[in-house]
This record gives C-alpha cells, structure tokens and sequence, in this order.
C-alpha cells in the first residue's frame, strides 16, 4: 500500500511577501483548498483513519513489545467502549484518568469519546489535596489509576480518600465526600478491593450488544465537550477547560499540517498525555493524518533516543528542557536521526543556539513552534514546516492557524493594536473552549463579550503576520511547561504554622524558564525554616508547585495604597537567586 503524503504550499497563496495587514489581527488561511473545519466526532474521525489506513502502525512502544496496528487499535477502543456501556456508563459522564502514558491510555480516550462521556486527565504529579479537589469539583463518575508514580502511591491515596472503596461492592460505591463518584478502576489485571480490573472491564463488552453500541455513537454531536482538562490561573485552585469534539479534531489537523504529518510520518512522542501537549498536539495530529504515534510511558533521554532511531521517527516532540538532555547526554552521538524531519518544540522559549542544536544536529529542519493555552484547543499560532528562517523559528510564535482569528488587544481600551504595537494576544474561533466547568464568573473574565478568548500574554504583530512574545500579564510561573498558579501555593502554604504571608513570583531559569521562589514573612516568633516550609509541601502538593528558593523577609515592597508589588519581588529574585 503506498501512502502519499500531502503537497502544502504558503498559507498565504499568492499573496505578497507582506500582506496588508494595518491592525494586529490576522486569520490564517487554508491550503490547497482544504476545509478549514470538519464536523467530525472523535470517533468518527478515528473510523476514517482506520479504513484508510488500517495495517499500518497505529500506536508503538519501542522500549517493550507493544505495537498495534490502526485495525488492532481500533479493535481495542470498541471493547473498552462496549465494557464501560456494560457497567451504566452514560453519554455525559466524566472519565477521570490518573496515570502516565500507559499502552492503554489513548484507546480509553477514544472509548470515552465513542461512547459520549468525557474525558478528565488528571496530572501525574497530583497529590491527595489536588486529587480531592479535582474529583469533587468536576463531579466525576468514573476513575481510572495506576499504582503510582516516584514517591506516590495512588491506590493507596484513593483508599484514604474514599475508605467506603475497601467496603462496599463494586458498582454500588456510595461516597459521603464524592457523592457522584461511581466506579474506580485499576489500569492493569491486578484486583484491588472496590475496584474493576482493565481485564474485567473487556470481559465485559460482550454484554453491550454491538447495535446499542453504534446507536450511542450516532447519538454524540462533534459539539458535545469530550475533554476536559484542569489548567491553573491565577485565581487559586485549577479550572476544569472544558474542549468539545470540534475543538480538538479540528486543531489537531491544523497542527498537523503545519507538520506536513501523513501516514507516512512516525512521532515521537514523550510528552505526558495529561497536557493538551501529549493528547492534541501529539494523539488528535496523529490520528487526523494517519501518523504512527511512537510513545513513551515518561520522559528518558536515552529511551527517546533509542525510539528514533529503532522506529525510523519521522518526527519528534518535547519541550526545550526534554531537547537540552537529549543534545546534552554523553550518549547523543550513538545514535541516528538522520530519519527526523520535524516535530514540535513548545512549553516554553528556546534559546537560539539550541533551536540551531536541533536543527543541525538532529536534522528536524522543519521543526515547528505552536503557541496557545488549554482554553484555546489548544494552538492559535504555529510556525509552519516549510518555515527558514531561523529567527522566525526562534523568535515568534508562528502565524495564525487558519480559520483562528488571532489579534493584539490593548489591556485599558480594549482596541486592537497597530502593526508592532504591544497589547494582549487573544483569539476566537473554532478552538474556542467551551468554558469553564461550573464556572461562569472565570469564563466571562477569559471570554470577553466579542469572543475574544484572552491569554494574559503581552505581544504584537509584525507586518507578516508572525507573532511574538514580550511579558505576561497574569502572575502565573511557568516551569518547564507547568503552569503554576501564585495563588493555589500561596494559599496552601498560607496555612502553615508560623506563616504570616507569602508570595510566590517566578525566577528566570535557563534550564526550566522559570522556577517558583517564595517569599515569606514569619509571625512575630517564629523560626521556620527553608527546610520546615518543604517538609509541608512534600506529598501535599505537586513537586513542581514547591518553591525551589525560599527567602524570609519582614515587608514586602508596596504601593501607597498598600498594594504588593510583585514586580519588585521578581527583580529581587532575579538578584538573590541570577543562576537558576
């Protein structure tokens, strides 16, 4: 079976080096007369891949013997499906999901979207504190878990939040804490008390009679939410993006295009599925264009690696610091890359003579840089594959996706800007999510009254199109990719003994971007320590949410009116802290 793949040409057509452009909003346009959008569901996007490209390799792990074809991945997905109709699962509940990129997370994503539920992935890195807040704020259903990550074990956090598990029959859980909780899963053969094993889940699927299984799936509408993914603000604790069908599907074409991705094409693809990152960018890009996904259960250098150059990789992913361990490892020059084309590099900005590492050193000359938040799909701009220029690889943040309006918005006057005028970059269109879950007041703030969805990043336009970066206007620190909410940690360590306030700022780091460095004011007799205050954190909160830098003080800088000046506490923490 030969596969061609795709002939893309300038998004911009024939139209001039420098458009016409006098305000700083763009919509990208499509290529080669490709629709812009597909009223596709997640299922139905999937049963067109599989019948055309159904032999070919689906889903692979290089580092065990794991390879499923699109037929045999397919296969899977339908069972999972028929098991969870079996067990009551209804169009509209949620699937939340604890665990690292095992073999069966993405057949369960499908199976979830095939029979209407909705996907809720949970960050590995969660402790009790957010795990609870999580299943109590989105009314989760259903709850799929492995056995743990590093130091955490997560059976054993399920049981000493829900102690009814060990007691009462499966399917029967009643909950004082979850009321709407329902049924726990254990992603593997093994039983533990309360829960289902994966194995009991596909005996299952032969008691949902295959046409009430195709009746549910004619029942899903491409605009029903089919994920819904937890991000933090800067208001507390995180908000449940609720992304539909439509979203997703629709920005994972694009994001592959910008790619050149077709059937031909293998993706490496280390990023944890939890983030937009691993299950759009990577899973929905892949799917859209038939692209075999080569996975890895976490980010390993070595086994990154050992992935590309074993399965032929075509294209890899990661964020600048996943890209620095593979060009930094003693090992690098022991393997071959001369099979990468591609692939995305995003999470935060890479330093130039990196971007020229990867380029040069691991031939992706065709690398791409997408830019966007959870709430938008997640992509609203995106470097494309044909892109030389160096600076603009380097520098911008790409282009609008077609069919994004995508524009440069004064903060005061809610005006858009001129070309090269700064303002905030905002967006509208089909990756517009559809909310956030329960909460209407923060969705109104994100989503103003013309659709323009705002990121809280400061940046313009140039008279190509290409858009960049300069500052931030919410608090919030991003640490390798991790957004950390000020707010959610100050609160939490606000309820320390001996705590009388802090404050959480970011402190430029060349490995992570930032690093989270708090700044704390005793109580008159206190004598905490740097250590007292990470012996608080550790196993209440994620490891990346705990202050790298700790830094006791007895004011904070202030306005007249008495406001904190946080500004002045991230120049302070650039000078204590200036080799982070």
């Amino acid at each position: 079976m030969e596969t061609k793949r795709f002939s893309l040409t300038d998004p911009f057509g024939t139209a001039p080096t420098t458009p016409p452009f006098t305000q700083s909003v763009s919509t990208g346009v499509p290529w080669n007369n490709l629709p812009i959008t597909r009223d596709y569901t997640l299922g139905q996007l999937l049963d067109q891949t599989i019948a055309r490209c159904g032999p070919q390799d689906c889903l692979v792990y290089a580092d065990r013997d794991y390879r499923l074809t699109w037929y045999e991945f397919g296969a899977l997905v339908d069972l999972l499906g028929r098991g969870l109709m079996a067990l009551g699962v209804k169009r509209g509940e949620k699937i939340a999901l604890w665990a690292t990129n095992v073999p069966l997370w993405i057949p369960l994503m499908f199976a979830s979207a095939k029979i209407g539920a909705i996907l809720l992935p949970l960050n590995t890195n969660y402790r009790s504190t957010e795990i609870d807040f999580a299943l109590r704020q989105s009314d989760t259903e259903n709850l799929f878990l492995i056995n743990g990550v590093r130091d955490t074990d997560y059976v054993q956090t399920i049981y000493d939040l829900i102690p009814e598990l060990r007691e009462q029959p499966r399917g029967s859980l009643r909950s004082a804490a979850y009321p709407h909780l329902r049924r726990v899963f254990f992603l593997g053969p093994e039983k533990h008390r309360g829960m289902y094993s994966i194995n009991e889940l596909q005996a299952l699927a032969v008691h949902t009679p295959l046409a009430d299984y195709e009746a549910r799936q004619r029942e899903v509408d491409c605009h029903d939410v089919v994920n819904m993914q937890y991000t933090s603000g800067t208001t507390g604790f995180p908000k449940g993006v609720q992304l539909t069908h439509f979203n997703i599907a629709n920005d994972g074409f694009w994001i592959g295009a910008c790619q050149n991705l077709s059937a031909v094409d293998r993706v490496c693809i280390p990023v944890p599925l939890f983030h937009c990152f691993g299950c759009v960018l990577g899973v929905m890009a892949c799917v859209n264009h038939g692209a075999t996904m080569v996975m890895l259960e976490r980010f390993d250098a070595v086994t990154m690696m050992m992935s590309i150059e074993k399965e032929r990789c075509t294209a890899a992913y990661g964020v600048p610091t996943m890209y620095i361990a593979i060009l930094d490892h003693p090992l690098f020059n022991k393997f071959n890359y001369s099979s990468l084309r591609t692939g995305l590099m995003s999470g935060s900005p890479c330093p130039e003579i990196r971007m020229r590492q990867v380029v040069d050193l691991m031939n992706m000359t065709e690398i791409s840089i997408p830019y966007g938040l959870t709430e938008s799909g997640p992509v609203m701009t995106q470097t494309r594959y044909f892109e030389k220029d160096m600076r603009n690889k380097c520098k911008t943040i790409g282009q609008a996706l077609p069919g994004i309006e995508v524009a440069i918005i004064d903060s005061e006057t809610g005006e858009i800007c001129g070309i090269d005028q700064p303002g905030e970059i905002c967006c509208r269109g089909f990756n517009t999510m559809k909310g956030y879950y329960k909460m209407p007041e923060h969705t109104a703030q994100c989503i103003d009254a013309n659709g323009w969805l705002h990121s809280g990043d400061i940046g313009h336009m140039d008279a190509n199109g290409y858009y960049y970066i300069t500052g931030r206007i919410k608090d919030i620190v991003i640490r390798g990719g991790e957004n950390i909410s000020p707010k959610e940690v100050e609160d939490f360590i606000g309820h320390m003994e001996g705590v009388q306030d802090i404050q959480l700022v970011g402190v430029p780091s060349k490995k992570y971007g930032e690093q989270p460095a708090a700044f704390i004011i005793r109580k008159p007799g206190s004598d905490i320590t740097e250590t007292d205050v990470e012996d608080f954190c550790r196993n209440k909160i994620a490891w990346f949410k705990v202050p790298k830098y700790i830094h006791f003080m007895d004011s904070y800088p202030q306005t007249a009116s008495g406001k904190i000046q946080k500004y002045k506490l991230r120049e302070l923490a650039a000078e204590l802290w200036p080799d982070a």
